[in-house]
């Protein structure tokens, strides 16, 4: 898929729908993609969180693709909801989107008194390039600071499910050539996402990246659940269900939870398993 096709693609995603926030464009970085808006659930206790990453191959797409039917459901459920514009990797490569990622979460855990969230309930869900994001959150290292004089960053970035939708478990193109297979590796979005030249592609830096923007990479056994959805096998291409494949087999023998479903899926099934993860008792 090039740009342009990655561009409509996008525009696609749009929903038809939108329910006005309970707070808008609220700033939680200073570049001006740092906003996010926040839906919030009617709640005497606070509340568990599920934050909107949007996809668009880190380079297009904006917080207002989240779909109304997910709020609606997730706030009759008693779930608030956030959705967030990070940097695109054409205005700061990686890992500048998936550290905003991490800072939008911090920041919503830094609100959590003000807007009634309880912060050791946060979910994430997104579709490509979002979900991929959410992995990665769930996957790797808590990045707070606890001696950071800014108090966001002193905030956890953990999370405690994630539903991914049609997402890379890998952004390593040596790994995706060998386990996906076709021309996913030379997908427009990878080539683009470390901003490397090419004469690069193949050095010491450029593997270190490969490695850290891995979300399989960072996969350990202490690790939140996931569900995994993609529409179909799609062999050999960016959307191929064999990421979700080869990822729920490395969660199994972690005993990490993992559903994984290929086919067609609906809101209804991401909301189920949200509430399952977070309203538990």
């Amino acid at each position: 898929m090039n740009l342009p096709a990655l561009m409509l693609f996008a525009l696609l995603q749009a929903p038809p729908e939108r329910i006005e926030p309970d707070v808008k464009d609220e700033k939680y970085g200073p570049h001006e993609r740092n906003v996010l808006d926040l839906w919030k659930a009617k709640s005497d206790e606070p509340t568990p969180l599920v934050v909107f990453i949007h996809g668009g191959g880190f380079l297009v797409g904006y917080k207002e693709y989240v779909k109304a039917d997910l709020i609606r459901r997730c706030r009759e459920h008693g779930i608030s909801v956030a959705a967030i514009n990070y940097r695109y990797s054409s205005q700061a490569p990686f890992p500048a989107p998936f550290h905003d990622a991490a800072r939008a979460i911090q920041y919503l855990r830094s609100k959590s008194k003000e807007w009634n969230l309880d912060p050791t309930r946060f979910g994430a869900t997104g579709g490509s390039a979002g979900g991929g994001m959410s992995l990665w959150l769930a996957f790797h290292d808590d990045l707070a600071d606890p001696a950071n004089s800014d108090p966001v960053l002193r905030q956890s970035t953990r999370l405690q499910a994630v539903v991914a939708v049609a997402a890379q478990a890998s952004y390593d193109p040596r790994w995706i050539r060998e386990h996906i297979g076709g021309k996913a590796h030379q997908h427009d979005a990878i080539a683009k996402l470390y901003g490397l030249p090419p004469e690069e592609s193949d050095s010491e830096k450029a593997h270190r990246l490969y490695e850290e923007a891995a979300p399989i990479h960072h996969l350990t056994k202490d690790d939140p659940p996931v569900y995994l959805t993609y529409e179909g096998p799609d062999p050999g291409r960016i959307h191929s269900s064999t990421f979700g494949e080869i990822l729920k087999d490395e969660m199994d023998k972690l005993a990490v939870p993992c559903e994984l479903k290929v086919g067609a899926d609906t809101i209804e099934s991401y909301v189920s398993f949200f509430v399952r993860q977070l309203k538990k008792k």
